[in-house]
Parts: structure tokens; C-alpha cells; sequence
């Protein structure tokens, strides 16, 4: 007698929930597709001409008649925290990274005693980067009056959005002076990067127009987070000309499209004649940037990175990831250079001489695709002159990789080379 078996109802149960996975996970992939296009452009003006097209295409406008002050490592905090203490309405701060220390304490310190005296002070700090913050500092803050926010908490309503992180860096005081960068809340900021402890770091104080476009980056996130609109001159005061630069911020994610930070990084390397150098702690640039650093360097274009090596980096698994494609970009002419006495945090990029980008930004696809970024476009010769002075003070004790060299570069280092780069393309 022949016996029909049957599958059981829970196996049909289980390939329809796997087919439900399968589905979200294309939806997902299809939504991260349409926002990563393949990035042309043709053109052969110069870079000082299309300051307006830069804006343009990173959704911001050209903003004239402002002052740059260029800010290295700790002394970023002193200028800070002066500026803090001489607010009169408002304070507004944005940070990645914040963990408990001297420094932590010092910026709590400054913060509460202004709101305390009745500044409105708002700080908003991505949830996970700031995990460091223990809850002595955020009831220090909140008792005092500061409106202390998290960007992406981990809740059930964050789920799908917890990957998404902010990674900008500003402070905004009275709506007339802005802090852009890449300094963070860390003890490690502090110092001078010249002991092997503490990090290297760039960011600039903007005084002038350009800071009602960093308000508005602020404004952007908070609201998000909280629902408040903030108006009013306390925050968005009339601003008058205050020096010679003309600026343009780009920090938007338009639905569909490539992020602003991602097109403005692209469009200057395909527009540079001269010069591309580069100063960035995590460097995978994806391979259409490789094909234009190779197209750039085929122009005559003198295209150079400096960025931690392993030694001086706070994650080398990072920096082995940036290694797979290494070779591919040594055969494109450009020239590399690894510093390996401590990390070098700046996000910077100078292109002919005439044009700069200081902020937030890695080179690596998060940043790119993923985080939210604050990045300045600085058309002015000035600027960029100490930017680059910045990369040959530094480059000057970095060591320069040698094609032939690191093709004989161990299997075990190649072997942690592919592994974390796949690593990093999976996350």
C-alpha cells in the first residue's frame, strides 16, 4: 500500500516568509540603487569659472562676501569655546562623535552656563556615534536648559533608517559665526597631533552670509528629530558682508538622485586642470572616481592623497580596505603617501590652486551615499594655499607608496586587504 506524504503547512508557511525577505531585500536594494548613478560630465572651463554650476548641481547657491579662518587641531576648541562664551542668543551644535572626557567636560561646562543665563542652546548628537555620552553630561545639560536631542535613537520606528547616520559637524552662535569640519568631542582632538596620541584635524570658522546656509543644515536635522522651526533674528539675523570669499554648502540627499556632497566631490576631479590634492583619513574611493582620478591624471592633472597609514589610523581594518585599490590607482598616476605617526582627520580637498572643500566628509561610499554630510565649497586662492600648505607639512613625514614595492607586499597583508574591503562593501 503506498502511503502520499505531505508537506507540512509550517514549510509552506516558512518559503512564503522567506519570499516576503527576498522581497523587502530587493525593494531596499532598488531604493539604495536609484540614489548611487554613474557620474559624467564634460567640460573644459576652469574650475574659478563654474562656481555657480558647483552650487547649482549640490543644490545650493554661491554665497559672496564672507571670512575664512582656517583652524588646526586643538586650538579648533580654544576658538570654540571663546566664541561660545561670548554668545548672546543662540548656540547651536552638531556632532558625529562625542565621548565623556576633558574635553566633553569642558564643552558641557560652556554650554550649560550660557543656557543658564538664558542663551537658547540646541545640541544634537547622532546616537550612535555619541553612545560615549554618559547621562551625568546629558542631565548636566538638560537641567541647565540645553535642548539635548539623538539623531536615529534605536527604537522600532528607526529600524530602517538606524544605518542612516549624522556625521556633520557644525556649531552655529548668534546665526553669525559658523564652525564647519572635522574636529570631534574627543579627547583624542586635543593637542597638537605631535605625540602620537592625539589626532590631526581641520576645520574653519565662517563669518558672514554662508552661516544662514549652515543654520539651515542645522535646521534640517532638528527638525527631523524634534518638529520645531526655529525663526527669528536671534537665529537667522540679517547678515552683511564680511570679507571676500565667496562659499557654497553642500549637505542635501534628494529621494532619486546621487547626495550633493557625492556629485560635488565627483564634478570637481572631472573639472580640475592642474592640481587635485587631497587630505582624508578613509580613502575607498569607488572605481568611477578611480576612472576620473586616471582620466584627470591623463590631463596633466598632479593628483596626490594623504591619509593615515595603518599605524596611525583609529581603525586600520579601514585602512586595509582603502589598500585593495591601491595598485589600480598607482597605475593611474596617482600619487599616495600614508602618514604613520598619528591619525590625520581632516576631510580636505584643494583643486588648482583656486578652489577648496573643508568638511565632514570621508571618501569612502558612507559618506558618499549614506550619512548625512556637511561639505563648504571655498572659491578663493588664499584658502587653499594654506589647505595645501597643511598636506606638505604632513606629507613631508608621510611615506610615498611605491608601485612596485606594494605589488611585493605580503599575501597575509593583501589577503586583509580584499577581506575588509569586502567587509566595507557589505556594510
Amino acid at each position: 500500500m503506498n502511503h502520499n506524504s505531505s508537506m507540512h503547512p509550517s514549510f509552506f508557511v516558512l518559503m512564503a516568509l522567506l519570499a516576503l525577505i527576498a522581497l523587502l531585500a530587493c525593494v531596499i536594494w532598488s531604493i539604495r540603487r536609484h540614489r548611487d548613478p554613474d557620474l559624467k560630465i564634460e567640460c573644459n572651463s576652469p574650475i574659478d569659472e563654474l562656481i555657480a554650476s558647483l552650487a547649482g548641481l549640490t543644490l545650493g547657491t554661491p554665497v559672496p562676501g564672507n571670512s575664512v579662518d582656517v583652524l588646526e587641531n586643538g586650538r579648533f576648541f580654544d576658538v570654540l569655546l571663546e566664541h561660545i562664551g561670548q554668545a548672546e542668543q543662540s548656540i547651536h551644535f552638531e556632532t558625529f562623535l562625542w565621548k565623556d572626557g576633558e574635553l566633553g567636560q569642558r564643552l558641557t561646562n560652556a554650554l550649560a552656563a550660557q543656557a543658564r543665563v538664558g542663551r537658547q542652546v540646541r545640541v544634537l548628537l547622532d546616537a550612535e556615534g555619541s553612545k560615549g555620552v554618559g547621562r551625568a553630561t546629558q542631565e548636566a545639560l538638560r537641567s541647565a536648559g540645553c535642548k539635548l536631542v539623538f539623531y536615529h535613537p534605536k527604537s522600532l520606528r528607526n529600524i530602517g533608517v538606524f544605518n542612516d547616520r549624522d556625521h556633520r559637524k557644525l556649531v552655529v552662535i548668534d546665526g553669525k559665526v559658523a564652525f564647519v569640519g572635522g574636529h570631534c568631542i574627543v579627547d583624542e582632538w586635543l593637542g597638537d597631533a605631535e605625540d602620537g596620541v592625539h589626532y590631526a584635524d581641520v576645520s574653519v570658522r565662517l563669518d558672514g552670509p554662508i552661516v544662514h546656509s549652515i543654520q539651515a543644515a542645522f535646521s534640517e536635522n532638528w527638525a527631523g528629530e524634534t518638529g520645531e522651526l526655529f525663526v527669528g533674528g536671534d537665529v537667522f539675523p540679517s547678515l552683511v558682508p564680511r570679507g571676500e570669499v565667496t562659499l557654497h554648502a553642500a549637505y542635501a540627499k534628494p529621494e532619486g538622485s546621487a547626495p550633493a556632497v557625492k556629485i560635488l566631490h565627483h564634478t570637481v576631479i572631472c573639472l580640475a586642470r592642474t592640481r587635485i590634492w587631497i587630505q582624508n583619513p578613509y580613502f575607498i574611493p569607488e572605481p568611477d572616481a578611480i576612472d576620473a582620478f586616471g582620466q584627470a591624471v591623463r590631463r596633466g592633472v598632479d593628483v596626490r592623497v594623504l591619509m593615515p597609514a595603518t599605524s596611525g589610523s583609529d581603525n586600520p581594518m579601514v585602512q586595509h580596505a582603502g589598500h585593495r585599490n591601491f595598485e589600480k590607482l598607482l597605475c593611474c598616476g596617482v600619487r599616495l603617501f600614508e602618514y604613520p605617526h598619528t591619525l590625520l582627520h581632516q576631510k580636505v580637498m584643494t583643486v588648482d590652486g583656486v578652489w577648496c572643500a573643508v568638511g565632514s566628509s570621508n571618501f569612502d561610499d558612507r559618506s558618499f551615499e549614506t550619512n548625512d554630510e556637511l561639505t563648504l565649497g571655498i572659491a578663493d586662492a588664499s584658502t587653499a594655499a594654506r589647505l595645501d600648505s597643511i598636506f606638505e607639512r604632513y606629507a613631508a613625514r608621510a611615506n610615498e607608496i611605491d608601485l612596485e614595492r606594494w605589488r611585493r607586499r605580503g599575501l597575509w597583508h593583501k589577503a586583509k586587504d580584499n577581506a575588509f574591503y569586502l567587509l566595507n562593501e557589505l556594510m
